[in-house]
């Protein structure tokens, strides 16, 4: 990709009454996004995200047909709103493709638990209970704004389905895995019924890729960034990109232990508990097939094969949450049945 012209973002950093002395390119994700980090005289910087402007309609797009500012925009200043911490928004300027937000350094949750592995129960200790806050300070969404991106959108069946066939096309069939004529109609059968299940549970706000790149560490503080695709989902969606994470690994008993703190801090009595970890194997079982067609899809579409490395250990997850539920849940034993033909490898238990 082209580098952009940076004569706008030297104009933006002036507006602040301030000069650009410099800027590096950073780092950056799956999407079409940049980053850059602007240094301002001799001793302080900022972050500024530029958005190209072949993507500049599908950024707004996000939003919905009334969407005018950017959902990242929104979905910060809502965020914001409810208590939680998030980068401070220092000048915009989205007719040129810029904004200019805090530097928050470079220590995500990841390269922390790399730095201090030690912190990890402590750190994802934190991020259980932000995200159990959050979700009370949301409440039951009825004081959203009427025009916020995130009423707009959700986890509904449509779109959980069409995840789980994104799976099949990229995870399975661009794989040279294609199913049989006979997998294929349980799988879609399987899948549907799961993608109605899920998505007939409670709505509430849902990060949707809450996750160890995803939160900054700043001065003791987790400070969520990359929120812009926000929308309404079930209460263990966030939960299971965080303890489910493809890029960290946890043995059931820690991601037991932060579920138990999820429902402490959630109000969620004993016998909820249970149902709770039924969701979270559930929502895993979709949230990880989908996040493995994803990379596949990633490698062959954008040129970017960064990602390939997390689709077995993604599909590793969902085989240890179907062993947890096929034996009471028939829709899950369906697709495990359909999985496990095609991939008979990646579906054993580890």
């Amino acid at each position: 990709m082209a580098q952009p012209d940076t004569a706008p973002l030297y104009a933006l950093v002036a507006t602040l009454g301030k000069e650009a002395s410099s800027v590096e390119p950073m780092p950056g994700g799956a999407s079409t996004r940049l980053y850059y980090r602007v240094f301002i005289g001799e001793s302080s910087s900022a972050v500024a995200m530029f958005v190209p402007d072949g993507s500049k309609a599908e950024e707004i797009g996000k939003g919905g047909a009334s969407a005018k500012r950017w959902p990242f925009l929104d979905v910060r200043d809502l965020l914001l709103s409810r208590g939680v911490r998030v980068p401070k928004l220092l000048a915009e300027d989205t007719g040129t493709g810029w904004i200019l937000l805090e530097d928050l350094g470079d220590d995500t949750l990841a390269n922390a638990l790399l730095r201090a592995p030690q912190d990890k129960p402590a750190l994802y200790t934190r991020a259980v209970r932000d995200l159990a806050r959050a979700q009370k300070a949301f409440g039951d969404l009825k004081d959203l704004p009427e025009d916020c991106v995130v009423r707009s959108r959700a986890f509904d069946e449509d779109l959980l389905n069409w995840e789980l066939h994104h799976f099949r096309e990229w995870g399975l069939d661009a794989r040279g895995k294609a199913l049989s004529a006979e997998d294929a109609t349980s799988f879609a059968e399987a899948a549907g019924r799961i993608a109605r299940r899920i998505a007939a549970w409670p709505r509430g706000f849902t990060h949707r890729d809450y996750q160890s790149r995803n939160l900054m560490l700043v001065d003791g503080e987790l400070v969520w960034i990359d929120f812009q695709d926000a929308l309404l989902g079930p209460r263990v969606y966030d939960l299971v990109a965080l303890l489910n994470d493809s890029y960290q690994e946890f043995d059931r008993s820690f991601v037991e232990a932060r579920l138990d703190e999820f429902a402490a801090e959630a109000g969620v009595g004993t016998e909820a508990r249970a149902a709770l970890g039924r969701e979270f194997d559930l929502v895993t079982i979709q949230r990880k097939l989908k996040d493995a067609g994803r990379f596949v899809f990633i490698d062959r579409v954008k040129r970017n094969p960064s990602f390939l490395q997390f689709v077995v250990p993604s599909l590793h997850k969902v085989a240890r949450s179907i062993a947890r539920l096929e034996s009471s849940d028939a829709d899950v034993a369906e697709l495990a049945r359909v999985l496990r033909r095609a991939l008979p490898d990646e579906l054993a238990v580890t």
